[in-house]
């Protein structure tokens, strides 16, 4: 392979993995902002629609709470149910909202960060598979 195709493919790599780092870090920028300046309600878990009532929960819940103008939301869980924390139909949570977009939402104790810092560690790595690509592709000219 030609010191050319070399340099694009890291530069399309390059790419990938800082749009997976912006990705990341945008994550967890939303969720700590929302964690500062949100407002606490608690919030009813709902089945999401068409979900049979046997069915084991793999769906992200809806989850419905009043905001303080009094109106009354449903958005999607931003968090999967778990073994350790179900979310089954009918529980009560704590979320956060963002007051200027009630649909933005932070599961209090339930917050996954992993995924946000997972991105942000594979962008880094591919960025650095990147840039030894351009420098093996130097080294060999």
């Amino acid at each position: 392979m030609d010191a050319g195709a070399v340099a694009v493919l890291a530069g399309f790599a390059a790419f990938g993995g800082l749009l997976a780092v912006l990705a990341g870090a945008y994550g967890l920028r939303q969720a700590r902002r929302v964690r500062r300046t949100g407002v606490r309600v608690e919030a009813l878990v709902k089945r999401p629609p068409g979900s049979a009532s046997d069915e084991p929960a793999q769906a992200r819940p809806l989850l419905q709470f009043a905001t303080e103008d009094d109106r009354v939301l449903e958005v999607a869980c931003p968090v999967t149910p778990s073994r350790r924390r179900p979310l089954n139909d009918g529980d009560h949570v704590l979320v956060l909202y963002d007051p200027a977009d009630p649909r933005t939402v932070v599961v209090q104790d339930l917050e996954r960060r992993g995924p946000e810092h997972a991105f942000i560690t594979a962008g880094a790595l591919v960025m650095l598979l990147a840039l030894a690509l351009v420098a093996f592709a130097v080294a060999t000219r």
